[in-house]
């Protein structure tokens, strides 16, 4: 939910409910991409959904979301299963301010030690947390680490525990429970088996394996192909046109985009700044989804050079107006402001506050380079802004013309310093980056050295 491919969020990711609840799908928990478009629509997919929607730790959801419980139970061979939900704690940030309502997100681990005791009266045997957490990084000993693993580690009694949010593949046995996250997109799956000893009546053995799955090594189900087809039939008609020619591929990949300088976070950047003319332009390198041109977006034309098999070959390749909305696909909309030298600068230090880790807020611009050292610590690591034209960016308060995102501006990614109520929404910003390739015809992928960590290994 969220972020997804065209033939999803074109929809509102009606088509990915339709085949959950298609495939026989128990139950799904809430992460901060189902928050993305605020609780209206979220409520619209709740309604949709025959599977349920489970999360234990969200206080007040029952003034603002129906349908939602902290866990379901499903009997299986006479063994009840338990399956609790969780969200992670952080969405409130990852989202625009008031996307969930009056709900507050309380501890994970708690919320789901009391839900595992009231599944437990209810005769529940079996118990199976889902939630909206990854590995992050790793520990002192080389270990993976991140909320995942907290969150394994300060529950009892559970027979497996299921994270995601953070495209990692990671199984390992903690207090235990198997714990496992996969790949997102799709790129792997998990196949778990859990064994119930109906004569002990309370040991449980869980095994699983990672699968890649391989599109064309099953025939299509029919039922699918034609559930889907009237949505592929109206977005090839929308997003099939041709709007320029890359030279090579802008890639997105292992999350750079939310560590350094990327060539399709300068392409973005860029294609903001030219479209109002403004001084400078930054965007949250994690608002982008997808490589350019996108091998989650599939023309029908197979003559196109794309870089997915069953097209023709390139470099260069063709750029279709699906690509612009599968790099972003959140519906953001560009946005025109001034901000002051001190603004900016404040700005610039919250982006790389979390260098060299991976972080959604990491800001990709244009129109000025920084540099920075991320040795230094937290908030007093930006030692350097120069506009392109030589200026020297200082902290005070000097005003310059900039174009972000609304999401950025409302003080999402926690970015408090820009939510003052100033900007003017403009275009889509998917709009915006194909006027800028349309006016360009080739793009070409290349960096500037205009984000510049002097701690980097390199420097």
């Amino acid at each position: 939910m969220g972020a997804s491919p065209p033939l999803s969020s074109f929809f509102g990711d009606r088509p990915t409910i339709e085949f959950m609840s298609y495939a026989g799908f128990d139950a799904d928990t809430f992460g901060n991409h189902n928050f993305d478009k605020g609780l209206d629509h979220l409520q619209t997919q709740i309604d949709l959904a025959e599977f349920r929607y489970v999360s234990a730790n969200l206080d007040n959801v029952e003034d603002n979301l129906t349908g939602v419980s902290p866990f379901v139970i499903k009997q299986f061979d006479g063994v009840k299963v338990a399956v609790i939900g969780v969200t992670n704690p952080e969405a409130p940030t990852l989202v625009a301010p008031g996307s969930l309502g009056t709900i507050e997100i309380t501890d994970p681990a708690a919320a789901a030690m009391e839900a595992r005791a009231q599944a437990k009266e209810l005769g529940a045997k079996v118990f199976i947390a889902i939630g909206h957490l990854g590995i992050e990084g790793k520990d002192s000993n080389g270990q993976p680490t991140g909320p995942l693993t907290e969150f394994a580690s300060q529950v009892k009694g559970f027979d497996l525990i299921l994270g995601d949010h953070t495209n990692v593949k990671y199984k390992n046995v903690i207090n235990g429970a198997l714990v496992i996250e996969n790949l997102s997109k799709g790129s792997t799956y998990a196949r778990t088996n859990l064994h119930f000893d109906v004569q002990s009546r309370d040991k449980v053995t869980a095994t699983s394996e990672f699968v890649v799955p391989v599109s064309n090594a099953v025939a299509p189900d029919p039922n699918v192909v034609s559930m889907l087809q009237p949505y592929r039939d109206e977005l090839s008609r929308q997003l099939d046109g041709v709007v320029g020619v890359a030279t090579d591929v802008f890639p997105r990949v292992n999350n750079n985009e939310r560590i350094r300088e990327v060539a399709l976070g300068n392409l973005v950047a860029d294609s903001l700044r030219a479209a109002y003319g403004t001084q400078i332009a930054f965007t949250n390198g994690g608002g982008l989804r997808s490589s350019l041109p996108s091998s989650s977006y599939l023309p029908k034309d197979k003559s196109l050079r794309r870089p997915s098999d069953g097209y023709a070959a390139g470099p260069p390749y063709d750029v279709v107006v699906g690509d612009a909305y599968s790099v972003l696909p959140f519906g953001n909309q560009s946005l025109t402001r001034t901000v002051t030298g001190s603004q900016l600068w404040s700005v610039l230090e919250r982006s790389v506050s979390k260098a060299p880790a991976a972080n959604g807020g990491f800001l990709q611009v244009s129109g000025f380079r920084f540099t920075y050292n991320s040795a230094l610590p937290a908030g007093s690591r930006v030692l350097s802004v120069t506009l392109d034209d030589g200026t020297v960016v200082v902290q005070d308060d000097s005003r310059y013309t900039a174009t972000t995102n609304d999401f950025t501006n409302s003080g999402g990614d926690g970015y408090v310093e820009l939510a003052d109520g100033q900007g003017t929404t403009r275009n889509l910003m998917a709009n915006d980056l194909l006027d800028y390739i349309r006016a360009k015809g080739t793009i070409t992928p290349s960096t500037d050295g205009r984000i510049d960590d002097l701690n980097r290994p390199d420097a």
